[in-house]
């Protein structure tokens, strides 16, 4: 994997760069994309794969980019987001269900909190669930008694 910068474009205190970064896999496929790094965080404009990627592989593109590319920007992973270990075939992490995942989701969102992260992103990150799911996930743990309830009770 390669990363190299394209071009930074400066307007008043704030820059925005580009980033070329190419993918090479030894059966020869290749992956090339276009990133974008500015002080909102770091995106994806384009992506050209040969063969074309599956969408299994373009969901797990962000784990395999992540970490060279933030040392080329000089941005850093939030601890609470770090991406897992091992190999892994689904782009959503396993999470266990019921009375042990409920607590998983509650040490996340207290964790983060503390730290100074948002909590629900958190939370978003370590399950792969959307906003809405992981808000459901919240609820569940302040329901289970593992969170404080978010209103006095009267």
């Amino acid at each position: 994997m390669s990363v190299w910068p394209a071009w930074v474009v400066r307007e008043g205190g704030s820059a925005t760069s580009w980033f070329h970064v190419r993918l090479a896999f030894t059966d020869g496929a290749r992956v090339d994309l276009l990133a974008v790094a500015s002080e909102a965080g770091v995106s994806i404009e384009d992506v050209r794969a040969q063969p074309p990627l599956s969408l299994d592989d373009l969901a797990l593109l962000a784990d395999w980019i992540q970490e060279p590319l933030f040392e080329t920007c000089g941005l850093r992973t939030t601890p609470w987001c770090e991406p897992a270990e091992g190999p892994s075939s689904r782009a959503r992490p396993a999470w266990p269900r019921g009375v042990e995942g409920r607590r998983l989701v509650a040490e996340k969102y207290l964790a983060a909190r503390d730290e100074g992260f948002d909590p629900v992103l958190a939370v978003m990150c370590a399950t792969g669930h959307s906003r809405r799911r992981s808000l459901r996930l919240i609820a569940g743990a302040r329901d289970a008694g593992f969170l404080a309830p978010r209103h006095a009770r009267r």
